[in-house]
């Protein structure tokens, strides 16, 4: 097994962290908007650990990225396109959402602000990186949904 299958199987199963640790802070930051509950150091452990392993996954598939050279194929393939161009634009943007908001919700003083912030960048976050997955199924088939590689 080669250093870039390990990599690439790597990234694949890191997504399932990263979606789970999102998925759990965006739904702990709609509760605390919502019931207007104190914004506590879990949950601002939580914000961070969501925001440390979407820099993990970034840095795993930026190193995939250019391993396999992606930025020189022929965009003219929706396949090609796609990781060319397509999942690194979108997966850039989930991840610069998570970060601007983990820091904004840093600088405010009012819990329910801050959980509104959370709410808000991480859920926007985690849609891109949602429609992401479902348009690598789609472009190509031989990426399973759930399966990892």
């Amino acid at each position: 097994m080669s250093i870039y299958e390990i990599l690439k199987d790597a990234h694949s199963a890191w997504r399932y962290v990263v979606i789970l640790l999102l998925f759990v802070a965006f739904i702990t930051a709609l509760s605390g908007y919502i019931g207007k509950k104190e914004y506590t150091e879990g949950n601002r452990k939580l914000n961070v650990f969501a925001l440390i392993s979407t820099h993990i996954q970034l840095l795993l598939g930026l190193v995939l990225y250019f391993m396999n050279d992606w930025y020189k194929v022929d965009s003219s393939l929706a396949v090609n396109r796609y990781w060319k161009m397509e999942h690194v634009a979108i997966m850039l943007i989930a991840v610069v959402l998570i970060t601007i908001g983990n820091s904004r919700s840093k600088k405010l003083s009012l819990a329910v602000a801050k959980h509104r912030t959370i709410f808000v960048f991480f859920g926007f976050a985690l849609l891109l990186i949602t429609v992401a997955i479902l348009m690598m199924v789609k472009v190509d088939p031989s990426r399973p949904l759930f399966g990892i590689s």
